[in-house]
Parts: C-alpha cells; sequence; structure tokens
C-alpha cells in the first residue's frame, strides 16, 4: 500500500492521546499502519488552544507543551493553515457553522486528503472520510 495521509479531526487528535478506545476499530487498524501519515492541522491546535483557555478542556499540561509533546509521540506531522484554506473555508456549503472543521474540510479539498472523524456534518461535504 501507497503512503497514506490522514487528517485529523480535533477529537480524533484527542482521542488518539487520551482515549483510544473511543475510535473505531478502522480508524485504529488504519492509523496503526505502518505507512500512515497523520496531520495536524493548525486549525485544530488553535481549537484545542481556545478549548483550554476557555477551561472547556482539561489538559495535563498547557497546549503549547501538551500538543508539541503529543503530536511527536504519535508522529504527527503539522498542516500549516494556507490561504486558499481560508478562502475556501467562506466558499462551502453551510453544512456546518463550526469554523475549525470548515477549515478542515477545506484543507482536505486542498490537499486531496480524508479526514478521520466521527462528525456527521462534516461527511456531508465531497471529502473522503473515514470513521
Amino acid at each position: 500500500m501507497g503512503h497514506l495521509r490522514y487528517l485529523l479531526d480535533t477529537c480524533v487528535f484527542l482521542w488518539i492521546c487520551a482515549e483510544p478506545k473511543r475510535l473505531s476499530s478502522k480508524v485504529r487498524t488504519r492509523l496503526a499502519d505502518e505507512g500512515a501519515e497523520l496531520l495536524l492541522s493548525d486549525a485544530v491546535v488553535f481549537e484545542i488552544c481556545l478549548k483550554w483557555l476557555s477551561g472547556k478542556l482539561d489538559l495535563p499540561a498547557p497546549p503549547r507543551s501538551w500538543v508539541t509533546e503529543q503530536a511527536r509521540i504519535w508522529s504527527a506531522a503539522r498542516l500549516p493553515i494556507t490561504l486558499e484554506t481560508i478562502y475556501r473555508s467562506t466558499e462551502l456549503p453551510v453544512h456546518h457553522r463550526d469554523p475549525f472543521d470548515r477549515l478542515l474540510v477545506s484543507a482536505a479539498l486542498e490537499h486531496s486528503l480524508p479526514i478521520v472523524t466521527p462528525d456527521e456534518l462534516i461527511q456531508r461535504y465531497p471529502v473522503q472520510w473515514i470513521w
């Protein structure tokens, strides 16, 4: 099998790190594949930071150190938010109003990536998704 790249939704990244049993068996199998490359969007990092700051997300350390360490442990590569991603997020149908999820969908379209997500609203977009 070729080099497989997977864009992780925020909940999926958090579950990989802290609650892997919440992942579907299909996702656990795909992400454990030797050729799998996990991608962590800047949008996911920003969402984690904002949730932590507002008290909606409890982490064992501040996001700067926790996300960096977890990305290293899981070999998750950074996927920067590009201007194309931002512009495209405003051009999508309004299936989803969450700006972070719209950025993920836009990045997936821009880079031809599947999104690993249980989010049924994301699954309405013309992107490949895995759950």
